[in-house]
């Protein structure tokens, strides 16, 4: 669908927002009750819903939590079926079949020790969703698919968003011969029902959805600080990454002067200090990072020599991002300098940012306002299915509360209330783009 015919039928779905806010409502203790019951996948022995979950990708915990969405898939009266990456598609038809239909879901795999809400939420609110349009028997105009994305979390070799990047038809060299917990990715994938022999078909077309909706907790505290219950994400942030590589001397820690001294870690620590200056020298949501240092020698009583570290900044604006490594490169030339040390700068990575639509951001802040729910508009920082979605269709993300601003964590934790508002936006914003 064409730009210009998108923001009409956007257009036409706000027309029906009456309709809209007479839909069934998504209780709170329904949301509870099913994230409590995905949470048995992967709970740690003898432990309980507060311990959290380990459902990484692939793995046996992950089977089962699967069996168990697609069960609840079955049951709410939708098509099942499992592509050719691992991505599970629930659909269900509407009454003009030729359309293009409307795609929302998740992701239920978790990191290792991490928290029952961080993609469990926009899932199970997407199959809920099916669940009560079968049992009221109420047809949509466009067909609806909620999906379930296959190991987005990076705990493969690494490797991220990986059901999602596979159905955006962007892969890694090789990608199938990584290996992890002694298989290979082509094998993790048929372990979950996938065909990587046949990784192609898994690749959705442009044009094959009308968009992509996804619920998800913010992972965050923005929202829960600010007491507000819906984010209307407006993008997920452009990253930037850089290698550095500190060339000092190593030399006895006792017997050498410090004015003599070429200490390595001296400059790191000074970058790493300029890094947190670079990130808070202007206003807006920019962040920067370092993540990652090694020492050489490492030894007790040797001066540091070399030091490696990763840098990494995020914003939504590229441009600003680019700023951002030329100030860092200008600080680490006069850092060299003071310190007589060599500091070699590479930027490694850059992902682009993936922008929400705006017409979807519209639409999500009406629901809300049809909800008597606050909303602000904010970025994502974290990475997310959604991304890769961008890159094919029109694209919005719903946030809801993170208590704490704590994810990726058994900590983890948002209230049921707002997980019930989550669910309910979506609803609303899914049936305004299925009219």
């Amino acid at each position: 669908m064409n730009r210009r015919n998108f923001i009409g039928a956007l257009a036409g779905a706000a027309t029906g927002s009456l309709a809209a806010s007479a839909l069934p409502k998504i209780e709170a203790s329904t949301m509870q009750a099913q994230l409590e019951a995905l949470s048995v996948f992967g709970r740690p022995a003898g432990g309980t819903f507060q311990n959290g979950v380990s459902r990484v990708g692939y793995s046996d915990e992950d089977i089962a939590g699967r069996k168990f969405v697609m069960d609840l898939m079955r049951k709410a009266g939708a098509t099942v079926r499992i592509d050719t990456a691992g991505n599970i598609f629930a659909s269900r038809p509407g009454s003009e079949t030729s359309l293009p239909p409307v795609l929302f879901g998740s992701h239920i795999d978790s990191v290792p020790n991490g928290g029952n809400f961080d993609g469990d939420l926009g899932s199970l609110a997407s199959v809920e969703i099916l669940r009560i349009l079968n049992d009221r028997n109420i047809v949509t105009r466009r067909p609806l698919t909620a999906v379930i994305w296959a190991c987005e979390e990076a705990s493969f070799a690494g490797s991220a968003l990986n059901g999602s990047r596979i159905a955006a038809g962007i892969t890694k060299a090789d990608e199938l011969k990584q290996v992890w917990r002694g298989i290979t990715k082509a094998e993790a994938i048929r372990r979950i029902g996938g065909a990587p022999e046949r990784l192609e078909a898994a690749r959705i077309a442009k044009g094959a959805y009308h968009a992509y909706l996804e619920l998800h907790i913010e992972q965050g505290g923005t929202l829960a600080r600010e007491k507000v219950p819906v984010g209307v994400v407006e993008g997920i942030v452009s990253i930037d990454n850089y290698e550095v590589v500190i060339q000092g001397f190593s030399n006895h820690a006792g017997t050498t002067p410090m004015l003599d001294r070429q200490d390595a870690l001296i400059s790191a620590s000074h970058l790493t200090l300029a890094v947190r200056e670079i990130a808070i020298s202007e206003t807006g949501g920019q962040v920067g990072t370092v993540g990652h240092l090694e020492i050489l020698p490492n030894a007790t009583n040797v001066i540091p020599g070399e030091v490696r570290m990763h840098i990494e900044f995020r914003d939504l604006s590229s441009a600003k991002l680019d700023r951002m490594g030329e100030k860092l490169k200008a600080r680490a030339a006069v850092i060299a300098t003071d310190s007589r040390t060599e500091i070699r700068i590479t930027r490694a990575g850059h992902n682009e940012s993936a922008m929400a639509a705006t017409e979807i951001q519209r639409l999500i802040e009406s629901a809300a306002n049809r909800l008597r729910l606050d909303s602000r508009h904010l970025p994502s920082g974290a990475g997310h299915d959604a991304q890769m979605m961008a890159t094919l269709m029109p694209m919005g993300m719903i946030f809801v509360p993170s208590i704490g601003g704590i994810s990726h964590s058994p900590k983890e934790l948002s209230s049921w209330q707002d997980c019930a508002n989550g669910a309910n936006i979506l609803f609303e914003t899914v049936m305004d783009l299925a009219r």
